[in-house]
């Protein structure tokens, strides 16, 4: 199964902030926001992060738009605090009302290569997010270290380690969450495995997650697909009811179709590739007939924020 925190108590999550002094004033909003009266759940709504890349100093600032090949001008890079956005995230999250039940971080919670530190920084901007009630889900991303997070999680059983692979049953849909890994490989047991879940499950859409795109980027930086994409997609084709790929990896919010199949490419919450493009997290709501996702932006007055798309989930003559 993948990596889920769950929820914790207001008073575990001001024990721990007390404990951690200084490097606790990052949250301090949000720790207000979810200690005040807490707004309901809701079981249908899904907060969608990706790619927050957290480093062991919560003041280190990146620049994301400095890569091999980057048009962008040596003096004109785009840097960010990614644990400032994953704070302002946080109380993004927590100002809806009512709020999501569920977050799921597909892929890459770490900036180096998923260092115990890391993640402890990272365990510790999400406490806000589950002092309030919502459950955390984990996939892993390229950036992981599955060991090293695990240490950190003793809540944890010993039998749900391994590959991080699981099915979140909601009234609508059914979201499906992969493990691809340090090198975008699924692998055949983890295909059959999602084969035998999705034809098990017929009677409710899926939306299937994995941190890895599905195919090589078509967005401002090249990154190569996964390796067993095309057999990914192959199989989702075949199976009218897997309605949707999110995935994270490349920093961009883009959106794709093949045939009956919408493929969500998430924004990272930390830094972006593209000069200006838009970093922040997806608001899913699930109702019987479709996933209505909005881009909730780090920066509220970038042009793409509050954008909004719709997601079919019923085509009742593939579903009935």
């Amino acid at each position: 199964m993948p990596v889920v925190l769950p929820p914790i108590t207001r008073r575990q999550f001001a024990k721990r902030s007390i404990a951690l002094g200084g490097t606790a004033i990052m949250t301090s909003h949000a720790f207000v926001a979810a200690d005040s009266e807490r707004a309901a759940l809701d079981q249908n709504r899904v907060a969608l992060l990706a790619d927050t890349h957290i480093s062991v100093d919560p003041d280190l600032i990146y620049p994301g738009t400095k890569w091999p090949g980057s048009p962008v001008g040596e003096d004109e890079h785009e840097s960010v605090n990614m644990a400032q956005c994953l704070a302002e995230a946080a109380k993004s999250v927590l100002a809806r009302n009512p709020r999501p039940a569920h977050l799921i971080v597909n892929g890459d919670c770490a900036l180096s290569n998923g260092k115990e530190a890391e993640y402890k920084e990272f365990l510790r901007l999400v406490e806000p997010i589950r002092a309030a009630g919502i459950t955390v889900h984990v996939t892993i991303g390229n950036h992981d270290n599955r060991e090293n997070l695990w240490k950190l999680l003793p809540f944890l059983k010993k039998e749900h380690m391994g590959i991080q692979a699981d099915v979140i049953e909601l009234s609508h849909a059914n979201l499906v969450l992969l493990d691809s890994g340090r090198k975008g490989i699924l692998g055949d047991q983890q295909l059959d495995w999602l084969a035998k879940q999705l034809d098990r499950r017929t009677d409710k859409p899926a939306l299937i997650f994995g941190h890895f795109n599905p195919y090589p980027n078509r967005g401002v930086r090249p990154i190569k697909g996964m390796r067993d994409g095309p057999f990914l997609l192959n199989m989702l084709a075949e199976r009218k009811h897997a309605i949707a790929y999110f995935y994270g990896h490349t920093h961009e919010w883009q959106y794709d179709r093949r045939d009956h199949l919408h493929l969500i490419n998430q924004p990272a919450v930390s830094y972006y590739f593209g000069k200006g493009h838009a970093h922040g997290w997806v608001d899913m709501k699930l109702t019987e007939m479709s996933a209505d996702l909005e881009l909730h932006c780090i920066n509220p007055e970038h042009k793409q924020h509050g954008e909004r798309r719709r997601v079919g989930l019923r085509d009742r003559k593939d579903l009935e």
